[in-house]
């Protein structure tokens, strides 16, 4: 059965927009290795700098076109021990966090918060996304935005406690009352 012009249109569409985006992802890979990477590298270390934070910034290059930017606040002591024998003690490190630029399958980028977390004191936060962005969507004052956004909840990591509920255990009647004791 012959099909006609008007028959496949629709799919001939779809077809030019899967070569644009193939085009894109080639595209965006590109912009990433001819200045993305070394764009938010420098970024980072003048806002990181500038606030007065300690950090490392590492480049994870294991696959290529998978690369990441990896703003780090390292590791340290948590002032926690675990017993090792009669008469000794072993530290638990703490990761204390990290923002990561990471390049995606297609040449997006995805910017996700780790937070910190301490071996073997239960399970650590799954990653925090923060967007997914083209490389050309990346601009300076998001940088700035990500930075406060990671310092914050990396903050609130730190500072836990259960002073104040979580807003989906925020239900019945109590929300009324609590809204207006405040």
């Amino acid at each position: 059965m012959p099909y006609s012009e008007s028959d496949t249109l629709s799919l001939k569409r779809k077809v030019d927009h899967y070569k644009e985006v193939l085009q894109n992802t080639r595209h965006y890979r590109e912009l990433w290795k001819t200045g993305l990477k070394k764009n938010i590298i420098e970024s980072l270390e003048t806002l990181a700098k500038a606030a007065g934070l300690e950090y490392d910034i590492e480049e994870r290059e294991e696959i290529e076109n998978l690369e990441a930017v990896v703003l780090t606040l390292g590791h340290s002591e948590s002032g926690l021990g675990e017993p090792v024998g009669s008469d000794m003690r072993r530290d638990l490190i703490k990761q204390n966090g990290s923002l990561v630029y990471q390049q995606l399958f297609n040449g997006k980028v995805l910017v996700l918060i780790n937070y910190p977390f301490i071996e073997k004191y239960g399970q650590p936060q799954p990653p925090k996304t923060i967007a997914i962005y083209r490389p050309q969507e990346l601009k300076e004052p998001y940088y700035l935005q990500h930075m406060v956004t990671f310092v914050t909840d990396i903050t609130s990591w730190e500072d836990y406690d259960d002073d104040a509920p979580e807003p989906n255990q925020r239900i019945g009647f109590k929300m009324n009352f609590e809204d207006g004791e405040k």
